[in-house]
């Protein structure tokens, strides 16, 4: 039987035996990815109890619940998800929980799917990375402000300060990344990375962006994908290539020992955080800190 059958299986089974023993005054609220969690502490704020699923460091597309999970996504008034296939392995969990009064929502719903870039290895048929192109991250916001607004409209007043607020953060950030962006020659503005997260980020800011392993990191690299990309990096003389927080390094070495092996040297620039946020508590522990240190170890490396 296939993981998340039993995973399935244990939710319902859970579900039925959930009370409101629990229940507080506060909404209790479900996230998946660090980067969703983080934008929703933000808008709901001290209204809202909220439980993160996964953690700093972990990969939203080969993500497996555990029965703790399934507890807490039981016992949630409303789940906030990515949508669009990156949590492959719960999507079967999060499209049977509307018969059971729980209230689950696609972020990626507040997008229209006519501006997604199109993708053939998620199931929806579309690039889920959209927090990647900040623009699309203040639609999210506006759209969670909206669904936290329907689920307690007394304080929809709160939410709406909270969600104007982020938002002028979101707006900040960009006239930053822009101005450091421009600090780089288009020419040098090749970004090649362990999968390709990155494709709203170079459409926002025009990178050429080449993930070793595509969309997916279900997907593995093959000897031919590392030395056709090896050939790349020569041709373009690519500074320098990037490992993820949430991939394991040793794709990205393969491909700089390839390089390396024609005769020719490229840097590893440094670590970008791609499916998830740094840790809690730190700067890069939040979506815009996230970002600004993208931005800078990117501009830093390749200049």
């Amino acid at each position: 039987m296939k993981r998340i059958t039993i995973i399935t299986i244990l939710f319902f089974g859970i579900f039925s035996c959930k009370t409101d023993s629990k229940k507080t005054d506060k909404l209790n609220v479900v996230t998946t990815t660090t980067m969703i969690t983080d934008l929703v502490k933000n808008i709901g704020g001290d209204l809202i109890n909220i439980e993160g699923l996964m953690g700093s460091g972990v990969d939203p597309h080969l993500y497996k619940a555990s029965e703790g999970d399934v507890t807490k996504l039981a016992n949630a008034d409303i789940i906030f998800y990515n949508g669009l296939h990156l949590e492959g392995k719960l999507v079967e969990v999060f499209e049977k929980m509307g018969t059971q009064n729980i209230k689950t929502v696609a972020v990626s719903d507040a997008i229209d799917k006519n501006t997604l870039i199109g993708s053939e290895y998620f199931a929806s048929n579309y690039d889920p990375h959209i927090w990647f192109d900040i623009t699309y991250w203040e639609q999210v916001t506006q759209f969670v402000v909206n669904k936290l607004s329907e689920a307690v409209p007394s304080e929809k007043d709160t939410f709406k300060a909270n969600g104007d607020n982020y938002l002028s953060q979101l707006n900040n950030l960009k006239t930053e990344i822009n101005a450091t962006i421009n600090s780089l020659p288009k020419e040098k503005r090749i970004l090649v990375t362990a999968h390709d997260a990155f494709n709203y980020f170079g459409k926002a800011f025009e990178f050429e962006v080449v993930g070793l392993q595509g969309l997916s990191t279900a997907t593995e690299a093959g000897v031919q994908d590392v030395q056709k990309l090896a050939a790349f990096i020569i041709d373009k003389k690519v500074n320098a290539i990037f490992v993820e927080s949430s991939v394991p390094k040793r794709t990205i070495e393969a491909l700089q020992a390839a390089v390396k092996s024609k005769g020719h040297d490229v840097t590893i620039g440094g670590t970008l955080y791609s499916d998830a946020l740094g840790n809690a508590g730190t700067v890069e522990g939040t979506y815009i800190g996230m970002f600004k240190y993208n931005v800078n170890t990117i501009v830093n490396a390749l200049k």
